[in-house]
């Protein structure tokens, strides 16, 4: 629908009106222009200030140079021709026309050269709002090299000491993952905003800094009261850190702080129901998701996420039904990716297949080697290996080491023979990884399954020749704020008396119920040693030692919870249950893969793992 342009006190075709009239023309042109809704209205806009404005009158600047925003919103082409028009543009005019571009996705690469023809022009320089717009550019690009140059730039042309252009050095830094250079400007800066701490701290979130994140909040709460901003970034450390005593912490501190912000805050909660997902509080995250009063697409990733890493098959595919049908969101990749996990962690293979078959059918979405993986991972954990192996030669893509170490752990559970499990082994070591002691493991299991003794003796000599080490295993357990860890036969914690002295009232209380050690996942362990040997092995496994230090010092009724780096064990496993039924206690485990909840003698993996 056309605006009508022509003023009612200035006639079209009036050239010359008196000094107070031009000022009350403007006027009338800004307000339509604040009204205007489209390019075709911009248009008639601009066409009648050239007809009825004094090109050299100062407001008339002002005017062309609102429009010339007002198009950037709309038309990058056109803004273009604008721009073409200004003789001698403005700082303010590069700046529109700088970051139109930086904000249109296919046009972020002529940014950096829009820069360098603001510079080459001569007759305005760069100023403090320029430099944040094409660091931005260069962040999104991973343009590491232009993005030094603009640093020297900044110092050269006086803006070393601005908090607004270091902030966006700092963000630039860390999103190319040069830390240390972000780190040293933030470091350098004489005055710090409460951005500034932001900035920094979620670049170091970003990057896996979960305890120098922690470190640096608690100082900067020392200068300022964070904001929502600051508290989303330390909401995603606490799940780095698997703290939950922490981010239950954070939780009520935006409850307190900004209660009536918190249910209105997409950002806030997503982080929220992420972090109790990570940190094995998977019904405290349904309630926070159940109680937002708005959701994206990410919000429901990360509730089907959170159910497919806690077994809740089930809960998972509800949840992705619910934002087809109910609220209508077209599902993205990491939606299918945790689609595909949640039938993994429960076997369910039809289910898998179909929903692998939907994401490419029916939303043309293209499979990428996470989606590939979690399905070959789902068939060869079923014994479809035969049918995981033609997924992976049709793969676009090659296959990586996980995916090879997936076929490698179904051959080894499932029977797949030594020639095909030989191969896969192969596939592994001659990759680019230097990491190999899984591979080692899971073929020595093979042997070992096999009762191939000397290969298993061969391997234990190929590991120690080439310095290849099974990476040990480690389990925390968070108590009062504080995470203790326990490796393998671990004695250097302060309790470990106490520890091994429950760990033998255990074993007594098992004796009692019949229970017989597993040990058929000791490869490394020959038949030449002592049965009783592995066994004394099997009950020294970290989450043994954490899991009875939980029992020492939590009170009757608190859950039980460690994390374990590495896949837990058939014994751990069976062992688990029992004391969660012995103990009337609820334990949950986060191993390397998924959460296993123990309570009253079961595991909500159901023995599939």
């Amino acid at each position: 629908m056309a605006l009508s342009v022509i003023s009612p006190n200035i006639p079209s075709n009036s050239h010359s009106p008196p000094l107070h009239k031009h000022h009350k023309h403007h006027a009338y042109l800004l307000n339509l222009l604040a009204k205007s809704t489209s390019l075709s209205q911009l248009k008639q806009i601009q066409a009648h200030t050239l007809r009825t404005t004094c090109p050299n009158f100062p407001d008339t600047l002002f005017l062309n140079t609102r429009i010339f925003h007002v198009s950037s919103l709309h038309d990058l082409d056109y803004t273009f021709h604008l721009f073409s028009q200004f003789q001698n543009p403005n700082s303010f005019v590069w700046n529109t026309l700088i970051r139109a571009c930086a904000n249109n996705e296919g046009k972020k690469e002529e940014v950096f050269g829009l820069y360098k023809s603001m510079l080459c022009d001569g007759s305005v320089m760069p100023d403090k709002y320029t430099f944040p717009i094409v660091l931005k550019a260069c962040a999104y690009l991973f343009s590491i090299f232009e993005g030094r140059q603009l640093h020297c730039h900044v110092w050269k042309l006086g803006f070393g000491l601005d908090g607004y252009v270091n902030n966006s050095l700092i963000h630039f830094y860390g999103s190319c993952g040069c830390l240390d250079e972000a780190q040293s400007v933030f470091r350098e800066m004489r005055e710090r905003s409460v951005v500034s701490w932001n900035v920094i701290i979620d670049v170091l979130v970003r990057m896996g800094g979960f305890d120098e994140a922690v470190k640096l909040f608690r100082e900067m709460k020392m200068v300022f009261e964070p904001d929502g901003y600051g508290m989303q970034s330390m909401i995603s450390a606490c799940a780095g850190l698997k703290s939950l005593a922490l981010g239950m912490w954070c939780h009520c501190y935006v409850l307190r702080k900004f209660s009536s912000e918190v249910g209105e805050s997409i950002l806030l909660n997503n982080a929220l129901v992420d972090m109790y997902c990570k940190c094995g509080a998977v019904d405290i995250a349904t309630q926070v998701f159940e109680r937002m009063k708005k959701r994206d697409i990410h919000s429901w990733n990360s509730m089907i996420l959170g159910f497919a890493m806690h077994g809740k098959a089930e809960a998972a595919l509800e949840c992705f039904d619910c934002l087809v049908e109910e609220e209508e969101l077209v599902p993205n990749s990491i939606t299918f990716t945790g689609v595909l996990a949640a039938c993994n962690h429960r076997g369910l293979v039809v289910e898998g297949r179909r929903y692998f078959d939907i994401m490419v059918n029916e939303y043309n979405i293209q499979p990428v080697l996470e989606h590939y993986g979690s399905l070959v991972d789902l068939l060869g954990r079923a014994g479809h290996i035969d049918e995981a192996l033609d997924i992976i030669a049709n793969m676009p893509m090659k296959p990586d080491v996980v995916i090879w170490r997936s076929i490698l752990d179904a051959c080894s559970k499932k029977n797949g023979g030594l020639e095909l499990s030989e191969e896969v082994a192969r596939q592994i070591f001659e990759s680019e990884r230097v990491d190999c002691s899984g591979a080692y493991v899971l073929l020595s299991r093979v042997y070992a399954v096999a009762n191939r003794w000397n290969e298993v003796g061969l391997i234990r000599n190929w590991m120690t020749n080439k310095g290849v080490k099974k990476e040990p295993g480690c389990s925390s357990i968070e108590m009062y704020g504080i995470s203790h860890e326990f490796f393998a036969g671990d004695t250097s914690h302060s309790s470990t008396k106490e520890i091994y002295k429950l760990l033998d009232v255990i074993d007594k209380r098992l004796e009692t119920i019949g229970y017989v050690p597993d040990v058929s996942q000791a490869p490394m362990i020959d038949e030449e040693e002592l049965v009783d040997g592995k066994r004394h092995s099997l009950r020294l496994h970290s989450e043994r030692l954490a899991i009875a230090y939980g029992l020492l010092n939590l009170p009757p009724g608190v859950p039980i919870r460690v994390f374990k780096n590495l896949r837990v064990c058939n014994d751990c496993h069976n062992v688990t249950k029992l004391i969660s039924k012995i103990y009337n206690v609820d334990i949950i485990v986060r191993d390397r893969t998924r959460f296993h909840h123990f309570r009253n003698g079961s595991c909500s993996c159901m023995d599939y793992w």
